[in-house]
């Protein structure tokens, strides 16, 4: 069945549960659905995150969504999303998010190219404080990408749906995340090395978001998910990432070369690059990262 035709399909004013009344659809994926709602609890609108009606049953949907609340009841930074409640009991399992007015990052892109570097540095700076954070209480979020992020002052760090503590998101061996993405471990965490997935992992997503910003593409082009390879599948297990354009700060470029980096050692720790952006925004000499080093 298509995602679209497994909905709940709300009129408008429609309530998807007690207290929570449908205004429209947002989107989702393939286990959930979003709906912007009027929440008579909060009287304002959030977002609802709902179970589509086929995953009702799905042990592995249901586990998600029971790992998600739990991540947002534990996460409280002013850069990532809030949750607000629990409604995992209800005949339509759901948790409601607090609803955030602005632009995901990869609409802006989409619309309007690479960004300038007054938008591009004080989002790149506004993650690498949620990754300090998350890095601080043990969590990995395992999922940055543009559309993962919403621009504003803070940008604004969305969708825990695949996050986990770094100690069980170091027991993967299969891939999670976003193929374009994805740092090498994600894509391939029994390879060669057996390097595995752990926060370095939210910095090279940090790296290829700040990449597409800057760019105004990926970093990697489409690998082909019907290849045997698994490096056919994941480029970025085999190839460096394309040029960035000219003109970028040497900082920046240094920035993002080092959170690429295919060994996740070698990657800076989520403080080093907001260090290492933040005189850049402040206007002063924009030379490469000093004291800057990569570890190895």
């Amino acid at each position: 069945m298509s995602t679209r035709d497994d909905g709940w399909h709300l009129a408008e004013g429609e309530e998807l549960a007690p207290g929570l009344s449908a205004m429209k659809r947002l989107g989702g994926g393939a286990a959930y659905e979003a709906w912007l709602c009027f929440d008579e609890v909060t009287w304002s609108p959030v977002v609802v995150k709902v179970l589509r009606p086929s995953q009702l049953e799905d042990e592995s949907s249901r586990r998600g969504l029971r790992r998600e609340v739990l991540a947002l009841a534990t996460v409280n930074h002013p850069v990532v999303v809030r949750g607000l409640r629990d409604g995992q009991d209800g005949d339509r399992p759901h948790v409601v998010l607090e609803h955030i007015d602005g632009p995901r990052l990869s609409s802006l892109i989409r619309r309007y190219g690479r960004l300038q570097e007054q938008q591009y540095l004080p989002l790149a700076i506004d993650v690498a404080s949620a990754l300090h954070y998350l890095r601080h209480i043990g969590w990995t979020h395992l999922d940055i990408k543009p559309s993962n992020v919403i621009m504003g002052a803070p940008a604004r760090l969305i969708d825990l749906s695949v996050a986990r503590l770094e100690e069980d998101a170091r027991r993967l061996r299969y891939p999670i995340g976003t193929d374009a993405y994805m740092a090498p471990e994600q894509c391939d965490p029994t390879g060669p090395g057996e390097q595995v997935p752990s926060f370095a992992s939210d910095v090279w997503g940090l790296g290829a978001t700040l990449f597409h910003a800057v760019a105004g593409h990926r970093p990697f082009e489409h690998g082909d998910r019907d290849a045997d390879d698994v490096r056919l599948r994941f480029p970025q297990l085999a190839v460096d990432p394309a040029p960035l354009p000219d003109g970028v700060p040497a900082a920046v470029v240094d920035v993002i070369h080092a959170c690429l980096q295919r060994d996740p050692d070698r990657r800076p720790l989520p403080h080093e690059v907001a260090e290492a952006l933040e005189p850049v925004l402040a206007g002063m000499p924009r030379g490469s990262l000093a004291g800057f080093k990569i570890r190895g």
